[in-house]
């Protein structure tokens, strides 16, 4: 039943509206967090350390942070799986190009699967950047994430990587959140545009959100 479920477009589509929406909620907590840069080091580092110890006693130290971390990664192969094998499946059905533009579609929509591929590299580079440490442009310091954020966002390229990313990622919410609210039945042409709005309005706070940081260690308030 499951593998049927699976093999159908249907099914692939609600796992990338489900999937993608797991990955939403966390990004809203995400940038919420990250503001917490702009009162402080102590406020921020004292932020990173609770993530690690939520749920104690019950969960051993940095269990609950792995489990968020397990979950995303699920998340976010379904993703990219279901949205690859739609991809690959649009193309056969339809192997030659339109000859021109489909009316309706938006900026956004065209360029979903160039931001989904952008927005994969991030993730890759922003780990092995803030997480690791591996990439950082400056000196890293373990335990001192308030510190290494600074540090790297002192550099002009990880700014333009990190902004060009958000953007991404706000045309890919923008479209995405509308889609995935189609695909699980709560779309409808009376709730359509107020569907767009909340959308639009979660790009651009997201957006805005995450890239506040970058642009408050440029112009020097968080330093």
């Amino acid at each position: 039943m499951a593998r049927t479920a699976w093999d159908s477009s249907v099914g692939k589509k609600t796992v990338m509206a489900v999937s993608g929406l797991i990955m939403l909620a966390y990004l809203v907590a995400h940038m919420i967090g990250n503001l917490k840069i702009y009162f402080g080091a102590g406020e921020f580092n004292h932020y990173a350390h609770w993530l690690r110890t939520v749920g104690e006693p019950f969960m051993h130290y940095e269990w609950t942070l792995w489990l968020i971390r397990i979950v995303l990664v699920v998340a976010v192969v379904a993703h990219a799986t279901s949205a690859y094998q739609l991809s690959r499946r649009d193309i056969k059905a339809r192997p030659s190009k339109y000859v021109h533009p489909r009316r309706g579609a938006s900026y956004a929509t065209r360029t979903m699967r160039w931001g989904g591929i952008i927005l994969g590299l991030f993730v890759i580079w922003h780990l092995l950047d803030l997480t690791t440490g591996t990439v950082h442009p400056g000196h890293f310091e373990h335990g001192h994430p308030y510190q290494n954020v600074v540090g790297d966002f002192s550099h002009w390229y990880s700014n333009v990587i990190y902004i060009v990313a958000m953007l991404a990622l706000g045309l890919h919410i923008r479209h995405g959140f509308w889609s995935a609210a189609q695909t699980l039945g709560v779309g409808s042409r009376a709730r359509d545009r107020a569907l767009k709005a909340v959308a639009n309005v979660l790009a651009l706070l997201l957006t805005a959100g995450f890239v506040a940081v970058p642009v408050g260690v440029m112009t020097g308030v968080v330093s």
